[in-house]
C-alpha cells in the first residue's frame, strides 16, 4: 500500500466492504467459538472484526469524500452513512464483540466530523448511539457484567474482574523499573491471554512504569506523525485517510492500555504492533502503509498508478 497511489483504491472499496461483510457473516455461520465468543474463522487464523475496523475507515473516507455536497443532508448523507456503520457494527456485535462494535461507531463519528459534518447532527447521532448503546449494555449479559466489574473496580480494585486484578498485580510487581525482560511470573500463573490482550500488563511487570511510559510515548509519536501527515496531505481524501487510520491505531492502543489499569471498561482490543495475532498486525501494517503512501505524495514522490 505504501507504493501504490491511494486514489487507485477507490474502485476496490465496494468489493472490499462487501467481502468484509461476507466474512463477518461467515463467522456467525461457522460458529467457531473461542474464549466464549464467535469471532474467528479457519481455526482461529483470521479474525474478521479486525479487518472490519480498518475497512470501515477506508470505505467511509472514500464515501465521505465523494458525498461532501450532501454530507449534512439527513436522507442523502447521514442515513446512508449510519447504515454503512450499522451493518458492520451490528454483525460484530452479534459475535459478541462490544468493544470492536463501539470502536467502529466511534471511528464513523470521528470521520464524519473530519469530513466537515455539522456539529449539531454529530451531537444528535452521538446521543442516539449512546442511548441505544446503553440499552445494549443493559440487555447484553457480557456488557452488563463488564460494566459492573468496571464500576466495582473503580471503587475497590479487589472487586474488579479477575482479568483486571491479575493485570494490576503485574503492575504492582513491576514497580518503577520492572523485574527484568523475560522474568515476569504473572503470565505463567493465571494472567489471561498474556500474549495478546494482556501484553501491556506483561510489559509493565517486566519493564516497570518507565517501560510502560516509553510504550505510551511511542504511540503518541505515531499519533503526532500521522496527524502531521494528514495535515500536509495533498487533498481532502488523503487527509481523511491519514487522520482516520492514525486515530484508529491510537484508539486501539489507548483502549488496550486503559483496560489493563482499569481506566476503561474491559475490552478485547489488541495492542497494535505488539500483541500476538496475525489479523491485528496485518491490518495495522496495511494502515501504516497507506499513511506512508500519503506521506510520500506529500514529499513530491508520486506512487505507482
Amino acid at each position: 500500500p505504501s507504493r501504490i497511489d491511494y486514489h487507485r483504491f477507490s474502485k476496490l472499496m465496494l468489493p472490499i466492504m462487501l467481502g468484509t461483510i461476507g466474512l463477518l457473516i461467515v463467522v456467525l455461520v461457522l460458529r467457531d467459538t473461542r474464549l466464549g465468543a464467535v469471532r474467528t474463522i479457519l481455526s482461529g487464523s483470521i479474525q474478521p472484526s479486525e479487518l472490519a475496523k480498518v475497512v470501515t475507515v477506508l470505505y467511509l473516507s472514500y464515501w465521505l469524500n465523494n458525498h461532501k455536497p450532501v454530507l449534512n443532508d439527513f436522507s442523502l448523507g447521514i442515513v446512508p452513512m449510519l447504515f454503512l456503520i450499522g451493518v458492520n457494527a451490528g454483525l460484530v456485535l452479534l459475535q459478541p464483540d462490544i468493544s470492536a462494535a463501539a470502536t467502529i461507531i466511534l471511528l464513523g463519528g470521528i470521520l464524519f466530523y473530519l469530513a466537515g459534518g455539522d456539529m449539531k447532527k454529530i451531537v444528535f447521532v452521538i446521543l442516539g448511539v449512546a442511548f441505544f448503546g446503553g440499552i445494549i449494555v443493559l440487555v447484553s449479559t457480557t456488557g452488563r457484567t463488564r460494566m459492573l466489574d468496571y464500576i466495582n473496580g473503580l471503587q475497590n480494585p479487589v472487586q474488579a474482574s479477575y482479568h483486571v486484578q491479575r493485570a494490576l498485580e503485574a503492575v504492582v510487581k513491576g514497580g518503577l523499573f520492572g523485574v527484568g525482560i523475560g522474568r515476569a511470573t504473572t503470565k505463567f500463573t493465571g494472567l489471561p491471554v498474556a500474549p495478546t490482550d494482556s501484553i501491556f500488563a506483561v510489559i509493565m511487570e517486566e519493564t516497570g512504569l518507565l517501560g510502560a511510559m516509553f510504550v505510551v510515548g511511542l504511540f503518541v509519536i505515531i499519533l503526532w506523525r500521522g496527524l502531521y501527515i494528514a495535515n500536509r496531505a495533498p487533498d481532502p481524501l488523503g487527509k481523511l485517510l491519514a487522520a482516520g487510520l492514525t486515530i484508529w491505531i491510537f484508539i486501539e492502543a489507548i483502549i488496550n492500555m486503559g483496560v489493563m489499569v482499569n481506566l476503561l471498561p474491559f475490552a478485547g482490543n489488541a495492542l497494535p504492533l505488539i500483541s500476538a495475532g496475525g489479523s491485528s498486525l496485518t491490518t495495522t501494517l496495511m494502515s501504516i502503509g497507506i499513511i506512508l503512501n500519503i506521506a510520500r505524495t506529500n514529499n513530491g514522490v508520486i506512487p505507482e498508478r
